[in-house]
């Protein structure tokens, strides 16, 4: 431990600086197109933001712990009719601080130290920060790369599981390689954590961003019981600024995950859960998600189409807003060289994927960069444009 740092727990002391972070920085030092961090770079819909303007005059006093009754009515519709399950909207649901706080608060809840938790890599960067911070132990499974698919191992997956497995996080649509779980796939992973005992915590920020029919894990068969799903208002709507998220689950997940969550936000910003609560009331008939999936996929295939001009290859993301292309035409040493050099070279920030990998999986991440597609279109046909140069 360094001697600036004399106080620092075991715990936080591996943690660096958020990658996001640094390929933002960088991005704003050399004035490049920002295609690394996953947020839109245009404004939400316009009922989201008259949703907001309402709700700014209304109550601003401290919400109710699960949160306000209208949110948790909106969730709890919402997941009913996807579940085919009638859902009390406050004993299964919890409202949280984003997705992140619903994570977070899960792994406090719920694991002890030295128990074992299972992630799939690439992973979402809190996930291995969440599960350390309870004290918990991550094990890695490498999803693999196969033509134009992702594929996950089911063989290394039986043989992450152990007796002191406590829980596996799922996300799908999966960040960063963009695929989508099939039922086959999730019946599977649940076949597992039955027989282990393990509890399914199911990230689905990007359930509405899918090209191919997304399907939540809670409702296959013999999950509910030992599942959490967790989602939020931000990627739907382009409002990650607002970071309010939920988790849906059997009251007796729920409730634990509650007296967690007291005593880390305690409660979630009022007028956000109001306006949150109205934009989910509003978007069942609206046509809204048809149009966000509509909207994605025209940007997932112009940023395919610009990169076709340069020396990266890329699939096709069957969701989320995430292409992950192959580098190797470049003849960098890794992706961290690579994503180093882009913002002075090609003015284009991109993300390198080995930070999102364990120590032993980085070398698969070598000729990979993550490129970010929830952006307007003058940025991605200017990223393009750039990025033709290094040809």
């Amino acid at each position: 431990m360094s001697p600036q740092t004399p106080y620092v727990s075991r715990r936080t002391a591996s943690f660096g600086e958020n990658v996001f972070t640094t390929y933002t920085r960088l991005a704003q030092q050399h004035g490049a197109v920002n295609l690394g961090q996953g947020f839109p770079d245009f404004p939400p819909p316009e009922f989201a933001l008259e949703a907001l303007r309402e709700a700014a005059s209304g109550y601003q006093q401290y919400a109710p712990l699960p949160g306000m009754p209208a949110l948790l009515e909106a969730v709890a519709a919402k997941m009913s009719a996807r579940l085919g399950r009638d859902l009390e909207p406050a004993q299964n649901v919890q409202v949280t601080v984003g997705a992140t706080e619903a994570l977070f608060a899960a792994m406090q809840a719920f694991i002890d130290p030295g128990d074992e938790v299972v992630v799939l890599e690439p992973f979402y960067d809190a996930y291995p920060a969440d599960i350390i911070m309870a004290g918990g132990v991550p094990k890695f499974v490498a999803l693999e790369p196969q033509g134009d698919e992702w594929v996950l191992d089911f063989d290394a997956l039986e043989e992450a599981f152990t007796d002191r497995t406590k829980a596996i996080i799922v996300n799908t649509p999966h960040n960063p390689t963009g695929k989508v779980f099939s039922e086959a796939e999730l019946d599977r992973i649940v076949a597992l954590a039955d027989r282990y005992d393990a509890l399914i915590v199911s990230d689905e920020v990007y359930e509405h961003i899918a090209f191919t029919p997304h399907v939540s894990i809670a409702g296959r068969p013999g999950a509910w019981e030992r599942t959490l799903s967790v989602s939020s208002i931000g990627k739907t709507f382009s409002v990650t600024g607002w970071k309010v998220g939920w988790t849906v689950g059997p009251e007796r997940l729920i409730t634990p995950l509650r007296m967690a969550h007291q005593w880390i936000p305690f409660v979630v910003a009022t007028p956000l859960q109001v306006a949150a609560a109205r934009v989910l009331q509003e978007v069942e008939t609206n046509g809204y998600y048809a149009e966000l999936e509509g909207l994605f996929r025209r940007k997932r295939d112009l940023l395919l189409a610009q990169l076709r001009g340069t020396p990266f290859r890329a699939p096709a993301p069957q969701g989320g807003y995430f292409v992950i292309a192959d580098s190797s035409a470049l003849g960098y040493e890794d992706d961290i060289a690579l994503c180093n050099a882009l913002p002075e070279r090609a003015g284009v920030v991109g993300i390198p994927p080995s930070a999102l990998y364990s120590g032993a999986h980085k070398h698969l991440a070598k000729h990979l960069v993550r490129f970010a597609f929830c952006k307007s279109d003058e940025a991605i046909l200017e990223a393009g444009e750039r990025l033709k140069k290094l040809s």
